[in-house]
Parts: structure tokens; C-alpha cells; sequence
């Protein structure tokens, strides 16, 4: 309990955390913006286009600002310590050293947990409230699986990003690897040939909190080849497999 309350008043004590914290609720703003947009654009359509509009479930286009949020917030939990020798001295206290990244990892992933379901829920429903009347707004209880994995996948980079950290040591480094889970991989896995798009398109988080609950992905841009439980675990790997390589290194290298 020690280690953890140590490290929850380190990464209170890093300013960097606040504005990350504020910037990934903004999400929500920039949700209604999106929505006050959509709404002028269907006020001001044909009758006929309006019988056909539809729009993307707001919590979903935004959700990639929290995740990114606590993505970096992950990183700097642990580079922030590297860059000022801080590392040192919590590891001298903790000499098993593990106990250290399982208490960031307990800090980061539950920020994560409380940031983004704040995120999904809330934009959810302003997004029904401004929008229902106009575009097709699926149910609360509709939504409420997908709404509830997408809000996990904050938590889950949260700790990738925290893992990365780890891994690297370097926060522009482990933000640049971040960014490209993000952006770069699901575009160069979009363009590659079929069947190759699909399969490795089923792998991207983007794809999994739908695919955890057999939603409809036949219009997503990614794939939707894995079953529930292939697509849980799939999530699970993502937090674990950087966190499990930053734990070996952290244990087998001098800090």
C-alpha cells in the first residue's frame, strides 16, 4: 500500500498529468462540436438527404483523444522518473523493483478507468440528446456493451503507454510508438491486399471493442474475423505484453 499511495502522489506531482487528465475529458466538448456541426448540416439538407442522413457514434470518433491522453500519461509515469534520476531512489527503496511498475500500472490503469468511461457515457448521451430527432440514435441498452469495452481500451493505453515507457525509457520514443499503434499501423494494415486487411484489421484495437461484443462491423474500416473471447484476449495482450517486457528489463537492467 505504501508503494502505492508513493506512486499516486508522484504522478499527482507531475503538471504534465492535469492538463493530460483535462484534455482527454475535452473529448466531450469536441464531441458536442461535432454534434452542433452534424445538426446544422441536416437543417440545411433536401428533404431527400435527410431521410438518408446518418453519422458515426460520436463516443467512438472522440475516444481516440483519451486514449491518447492516458496513453501519455503512462509514459511519463516512468520516463519522467528516468529523465530526473528519480528512478533511482524508488528503486533503492523497492529493491524487487516489480512492485514499482505494478503500483504505476494500478495508478495510470485507474485514471484510465475512471476517464474513459466519463468520456464514452457522457458523449453518449449528449449525442442522443442533440441528435436524436435528426440521425438514427441507437438505444442505451443497444449500445451499452460496446460503450462499456470502448471505455476499457483508455485503461488499456494507459498501460501500453506505461509499458512503452518502461521498455524505452525515452518519452519521445515510446509517444512516437504510441502514435503509430494509433495512426500509422491501422492505415498501412487498411491498405494492404485482401485477405491481409481484414485479418490483421481484426487485431486492431479499434476493432476490438466491437468484436468483444459481436456488434455489427460491416461498416468499420477494420476487420471483424474474431470471435468475443479471442477478442477479449486480444485486448488483454495489449496492456500485458508491453507491461510483462518492461517488468523483465526494469528487473535486469541498471536504472
Amino acid at each position: 500500500m505504501k508503494v502505492l499511495a508513493s506512486e499516486w502522489l508522484k504522478i499527482r506531482s507531475i503538471r504534465s498529468s492535469h492538463l493530460l487528465v483535462l484534455i482527454g475529458l475535452g473529448a466531450i466538448l469536441l464531441a458536442v462540436a461535432v454534434a452542433f456541426s452534424a445538426i446544422s448540416m441536416y437543417d440545411n439538407a433536401s428533404p431527400a438527404m435527410r431521410r438518408s442522413a446518418r453519422i458515426a457514434e460520436l463516443e467512438e470518433v472522440v475516444l481516440i483523444v483519451p486514449q491518447l491522453c492516458m496513453g501519455i500519461m503512462g509514459v511519463l509515469a516512468i520516463t519522467s522518473e528516468y529523465a530526473t534520476g528519480q528512478i533511482r531512489t524508488s528503486l533503492a527503496l523497492v529493491p524487487r523493483r516489480w512492485p514499482v511498475l505494478m503500483a504505476k500500472s494500478a495508478v495510470v490503469g485507474g485514471l484510465g478507468l475512471v476517464v474513459g468511461p466519463v468520456v464514452v457515457f457522457v458523449t453518449y448521451a449528449v449525442a442522443k440528446q442533440m441528435l436524436e430527432g435528426r440521425y438514427p440514435v441507437a438505444s442505451f441498452a443497444e449500445r451499452f456493451p460496446t460503450l462499456m469495452t470502448s471505455s476499457l481500451t483508455v485503461a488499456v493505453f494507459a498501460l501500453v503507454g506505461l509499458g512503452l515507457g518502461t521498455v524505452l525509457r525515452s518519452a519521445a520514443g515510446s509517444i512516437a510508438v504510441l502514435v503509430g499503434l494509433v495512426y500509422v499501423i491501422p492505415i498501412v494494415v487498411g491498405n494492404l491486399p485482401e485477405p491481409w486487411s481484414e485479418r490483421f484489421g481484426s487485431l486492431m484495437i479499434g476493432a476490438l471493442p466491437r468484436e468483444i461484443t459481436g456488434a455489427d462491423l460491416t461498416s468499420s474500416v477494420y476487420g471483424a474475423l474474431l470471435p468475443p473471447v479471442a477478442a477479449g484476449v486480444a485486448l488483454a495482450l495489449y496492456a500485458v505484453v508491453p507491461l510483462l517486457a518492461g517488468a523483465l528489463l526494469l528487473r535486469h537492467r541498471d536504472a
